[in-house]
């Protein structure tokens, strides 16, 4: 995996997970389930590029 591909999308999943946490801190069910969806597509471009690179080797 490319290695700036690969930091991106760690940083959209902590992004993420701290808008969950944020979400769960105040009270707030649409920031929570926002930050739970930036997770799922962080962890959805990961798989993506390691399928990828599997199929490069």
């Amino acid at each position: 995996m490319a290695a700036g591909k690969k930091a991106k999308n760690i940083g959209k999943d902590a992004k993420g997970k701290v808008k969950e946490a944020t979400g769960k801190m105040v009270g707030n069910e649409s920031l929570e389930t926002k930050g739970r969806a930036e997770q799922a597509v962080a962890d959805t471009k990961q798989a993506g590029q390691k399928a990828k690179d599997a199929l490069k080797h």
